[in-house]
């Protein structure tokens, strides 16, 4: 069995297309979880939302307690630790990383960037040692096999790589350069554009996308085979 994390860290409740000025990276998060189920019903769903349940910033205490030695942290220091143990349990858990992350001012969302500050983890998701031959840090999923998908959108358009202004999209390549320091390297990103302004174009970029969407889901779910049985699992609210 397969699992999924279904991650989403916009601020705007629902989806576009369904609720009024619903969501777009919401619209494509579950589109490709209904898409991925059709061929994978027996997938566990694991459901983390960021952008209204955000994770707590990291603090001088996190700091302490994350940079101390586990047999020596104190139980404060634990208790510190315990969302961030928790974020980074559902990474370990999870085989395919399924994130909607708009673009707020060409960068991921505050809360987005709280839930990357809790789960890369010195420890627990990238190792160190400044007595180690060569690079002192080292990726600690690295073989783990782990994918993430990244669907975002965007107000203006010409983001993409080699496009009119894609040095301003600082979103995929802040999320790629997190996730590869942790041994997560594969990456596809998938992004509406046009928000806002809201007209023929945003309709074709959401078409766009969406046909983006069912595609990649197709052939990632047909890579890992076809699953026995017709039963789907619950997803799990988080």
């Amino acid at each position: 069995m397969t699992t999924l994390l279904h991650l989403d860290a916009s601020a705007r409740e629902g989806q576009s297309g369904l609720q009024p000025h619903g969501s777009h990276t919401r619209r494509l998060t579950h589109r490709f979880i209904q898409q991925w189920l059709q061929q994978r019903p027996g997938d566990l769903v694991r459901v983390r939302d960021v952008g209204l349940n955000p994770p707590s910033p990291v603090s001088s205490a996190w700091i302490h307690a994350a940079f101390t030695a586990p047999s020596s942290r104190e139980d404060w220091m634990h208790r510190a630790l315990a969302e961030s143990d928790t974020l980074v349990d559902e990474i370990l858990a999870a085989d395919i990383l399924v994130l909607g992350v708009p673009m707020y001012n060409f960068n991921v969302p505050a809360q987005f960037k709280s839930w990357i500050d809790n789960i890369v983890r010195v420890g627990r998701t990238f190792g160190f040692d400044r007595q180690r031959q060569g690079e002192p840090y080292w990726p600690m999923l690295k073989d783990a096999g782990k994918r993430a998908v990244v669907l975002s959108s965007r107000g203006d358009h010409g983001y993409g790589a080699g496009q009119r202004i894609a040095a301003m999209n600082h979103v995929e390549p802040s999320i790629r350069s997190a996730l590869a320091y942790i041994g997560i390297d594969e990456l596809h990103s998938i992004a509406i554009e046009y928000d806002e302004f809201g007209d023929e174009r945003l309709a074709a970029s959401i078409a766009a996308a969406e046909a983006e969407v069912d595609s990649l889901a197709g052939r990632m779910a047909s890579e890992i085979g076809q699953v026995a049985g017709c039963r789907q699992a619950p997803s799990i609210a988080l």
